[in-house]
């Protein structure tokens, strides 16, 4: 075997293009409600997604949003952060970037789910 080719063998092996999935990849504890919440939303985008349409205009999506937001924040924050993003997704809703809050406050308490309407403002931070 010539040294180009050789070369290009070794090239192939260690040079491969990692792929990433479109949801959140970061660390979460694995807990049941949280499991349960993105393999709720993780069915949505295999099964009803395709069908709905690819005409979302906030980034990320709305169901990208949901499962990163349950494996941040648990299956109550996150779900209701996502419902509240969900409601803002209409005709006359918002467009652009809406990223899923890092932290939330630590005051809150799980009787408030209104404070999470605007999930990118800092009535979630504080």
């Amino acid at each position: 075997m010539c040294h180009h080719c050789q070369n290009l063998e070794d090239d192939n092996d260690d040079h491969r293009p990692v792929r990433k999935g479109r949801n959140w990849q970061g660390p979460f504890r694995k807990t049941p409600d949280r499991l349960i919440g993105m393999g709720l939303i993780r069915l949505y985008q295999l099964t009803l997604s395709g069908f709905v349409g690819n005409s979302c205009r906030l980034i990320p999506t709305c169901s990208e949003f949901g499962y990163e937001a349950v494996a941040r924040h648990g299956l109550w924050f996150g779900g209701w952060m996502t419902a509240y993003r969900f409601a803002r997704c209409g005709p006359f809703g918002s467009s652009g970037l809406d990223p899923v809050p890092e932290t939330r406050a630590k005051r809150q308490t799980w009787f408030t789910p209104w404070r999470y309407r605007s999930a990118g403002t800092d009535s979630i931070n504080g």
